[in-house]
């Protein structure tokens, strides 16, 4: 039997991917702040991945079990809407060290885990290749580093004979979606720089929303990649056609655009 390890198992995305991946066989070691109970080949493990010490624990009551894990898949993440001259220094910092730092100290502990031929897959964002939108910036920053972080460091485990992927995924149908949008409408309560703005962004984000895909659609891409022989770096799932058309324009008209549609 093969294991993996999954953070933010307890989340729509995480979950499936749980009752994906043991149906197709393996043992889950499904890694959360907040945990569900024991199930045949899953073990709940609660941690922090922001918090060293935690992960650390978490290594140890993975390894009282095996000495090998065959993939680690990342889906510890927020979803944030915000404005970035009006959000605070906490919040800033916290996007950071879930969506960034939680995947580096993850792969950095479990690391010795890893042997040849296993593979590390982290879920960014389809914004993480584009230009962001406004008041999706932080969320695109976080995304955009992790991305780039997860290229860097494939580079480097080539070496080792181990593959790291990206799925670079649209909405999909998730309690996180539900959160950042509950978000955004507090902004638009709160703010006194962008008022009209952010009112208008909201429809646009409805939008978006619309065209999101169930979680058991992204749990069984995942799966394929895991499964893959040779896995390439890059996977879409669900982009949305009139961020990819924004995205094809010049930057000075992408401004034009936006700004005409927002002001």
């Amino acid at each position: 039997m093969k294991y993996v390890l999954i953070t933010g198992a307890y989340g729509g995305m995480g979950y499936a991917t749980v009752k994906e991946l043991v149906e197709r066989g393996f043992f889950v070691f499904a890694l959360d702040k907040k945990v569900g109970q024991t199930e045949e080949n899953v073990l709940p493990i609660q941690a922090d991945v922001t918090d060293v010490e935690s992960v650390k624990r978490a290594f140890d009551k993975v390894k009282a079990v095996t000495d090998e894990l065959f993939a680690i898949i990342h889906f510890a993440g927020v979803y944030m809407l915000d404005s970035l001259i009006e959000m605070s220094e906490e919040e800033f910092d916290r996007i950071f060290k879930i969506n960034l730092y939680g995947a580096f100290y993850i792969n950095k502990i479990f690391m010795p885990l890893l042997k040849e031929g296993g593979r590390v897959v982290l879920t960014t964002s389809e914004l993480a290749p584009l230009d962001p939108l406004p008041f999706t910036g932080i969320y695109a920053i976080t995304k955009s580093a992790l991305d780039k972080y997860a290229y860097s460091l494939r580079m480097e485990l080539q070496l080792l004979g181990v593959s790291v992927s990206v799925l670079r995924a649209g909405a999909v149908s998730t309690g996180m979606l539900g959160v950042s949008t509950a978000a955004l409408d507090r902004f638009c309560e709160r703010t006194n720089t962008y008022q009209c703005n952010a009112a208008r962004f909201r429809r646009i984000v409805n939008g978006v929303e619309a065209k999101s895909i169930p979680p058991e659609k992204l749990a069984c891409k995942v799966a394929k990649i895991v499964e893959k022989k040779r896995p390439k770096f890059a996977y879409s799932v669900n982009r949305n056609k009139l961020l990819l058309l924004l995205n094809a324009l010049p930057r000075r008209l992408q401004f034009f655009v936006i700004k005409k549609i927002l002001q």
